[in-house]
């Protein structure tokens, strides 16, 4: 069974998408009764700059330290503008992915929730980007949000893509435990992936899936509302992502631990649901 949220970490740069990941971040600390952390990580100027051009070294200092003081600013304005304020703010010199889990770990963090910036721009080059970094070695759970500026006040609607494979209590207790404390229903959704299969066959697959989904020995959670589907697409996270956009999901649960199943690897399934769909994805660790 996972623990509940005690702890969690918004990390910011300040841009749009990152304001709508405060939004989510604040709501889902009141929810849990949360703590709430602001990180913002200076970039921090290699010593070998400073050995090259010393002269420069006091003034590169100033410009950080004036950077921590206007950083301290927006998270002031934001709070005082929007409603949207932090229990504590942490500012710190660093590589971005590093700092925020080294920052995770410190402040013991249960739940970290960043923008998707960086994650889809140029899908080809996801590896490198700082959301990518993060959801390949935190420790916890990460939310990416989607720069749909969106402010929830609620979040009813969860759907958890599924398949067979034992491991998969880790999600349905995250969901489960989701689902019970923001009184929301949960969808087990199976995708039958068309490609590479005759099309007469799918109709029977489809049923014969079905089946097997609604005859699954799973846990008993009477206090949410569980229901089970399969539906067909010709790649498992385009099925996801259809899925979840046509029938107005509010989060998606996904996990990035790696299984036989290919398309359920991070870098494949799980990575592009988070860089296409426009609904938020709670992802969930290897290490859960």
């Amino acid at each position: 069974m996972t623990h509940p949220i005690k702890n969690v970490l918004w990390a910011t740069d300040f841009s749009e998408e990152s304001k709508e990941a405060l939004a989510y971040a604040s709501f889902f600390a009141k929810t849990f009764g949360a703590k709430l952390t602001a990180l913002h990580v200076v970039p921090d100027f290699s010593p070998a700059l400073y050995e090259m051009w010393p002269d420069a070294q006091a003034e590169l200092a100033g410009k950080i330290v004036a950077t921590k003081l206007s950083a301290q600013a927006r998270l002031d304005h934001v709070c005082k503008t929007e409603g949207l304020c932090v229990d504590k703010v942490v500012i710190r010199e660093g590589s971005a992915p590093k700092v925020i889990l080294d920052t995770a770990k410190r402040e013991g963090a249960d739940l970290i929730v960043v923008g998707r910036k960086g994650i889809s721009g140029r899908e080809q080059n996801l590896i490198g980007s700082v959301t990518h970094q993060i959801l390949r070695s935190a420790r916890v759970p990460v939310l990416v949000t989607k720069e749909t500026k969106a402010r929830p006040d609620a979040i009813k609607k969860i759907l958890v893509p599924t398949d067979f494979a034992v491991g998969e209590d880790v999600e349905r207790d995250h969901a489960w435990k989701l689902a019970k404390s923001l009184k929301a229903s949960l969808k087990f959704l199976y995708v039958l992936e068309l490609f590479g299969h005759e099309f007469r066959l799918t109709d029977e697959m489809f049923a014969s899936v079905l089946k097997k989904l609604q005859a699954r020995n799973k846990r008993k959670h009477e206090d949410v509302e569980i229901t089970e589907d399969v539906t067909k697409a010709v790649h498992g996270y385009e099925g996801i992502i259809d899925y979840a956009e046509t029938h107005k999901f509010d989060l998606i649960v996904m996990s990035t631990t790696v299984r036989k199943l290919a398309r359920f690897f991070l870098g494949s399934t799980t990575e592009k649901v988070i860089a296409h769909s426009r609904v938020p994805v709670f992802a969930i660790p290897r290490e859960q």
